[in-house]
């Protein structure tokens, strides 16, 4: 049975994991972005936000006397790299990218709450701040896709229906 302690290092590692993996698929997808000027500019936002918290994570994990997990890691970036790569397959790329990201933004939301309560739990203030800190950037992200999914939804419809024109991506 784990402790409290435990499980905050673990979850730690599991967000530090999370963060590369975003950043891999927030990159291989804005990469590719061509007609969504939008979309792009706020998924290279967020990915400067999300190698800053790496960072952060990383740091907290260290302060705790710990390390990061290369398994967790790699597996992270590999995921990622195949939900990127995906996208050359299929017709509505942007459309499945886009729900897809609202998707890992609230799994990451949740995992952040799980962290502050556990943080708050065995007393650590500086890593409950820093995990705070992060959700409210989160939350962000995930409020901007919910509000601009509609819009986007439209825009690729009407490319779609556009003749010579480029809706996937």
């Amino acid at each position: 049975m784990a402790s409290a302690e435990e499980r905050l290092m673990e979850w730690l590692r599991d967000a530090h994991a999370a963060e590369q993996q975003a950043e891999t698929m927030l990159s291989g997808t804005a990469q590719r972005l061509e007609n969504y000027p939008e979309l792009r500019s706020r998924l290279e936002q967020h990915m400067r936000e999300t190698q800053r918290q790496a960072e952060l994570i990383r740091g907290c994990i260290e302060r705790r006397g710990g390390g990061t997990s290369l398994i967790k890691d790699t597996g992270g970036k590999l995921m990622a790299m195949g939900q990127a790569m995906s996208g050359l397959f299929v017709g509505d790329e942007v459309m499945k990218a886009s729900i897809a990201s609202y998707a890992f933004e609230a799994m990451e939301i949740a995992s952040y709450r799980t962290l502050i309560a556990t943080a708050d739990m065995v007393g650590d203030q500086e890593t409950k701040r820093v995990c705070e800190q992060i959700l409210h950037e989160e939350e962000a992200m995930a409020d901007w896709l919910e509000q601009n999914l509609p819009t986007l939804t439209q825009k690729y419809l009407r490319l779609e229906e556009t003749p010579g024109a480029t809706a996937k991506h």
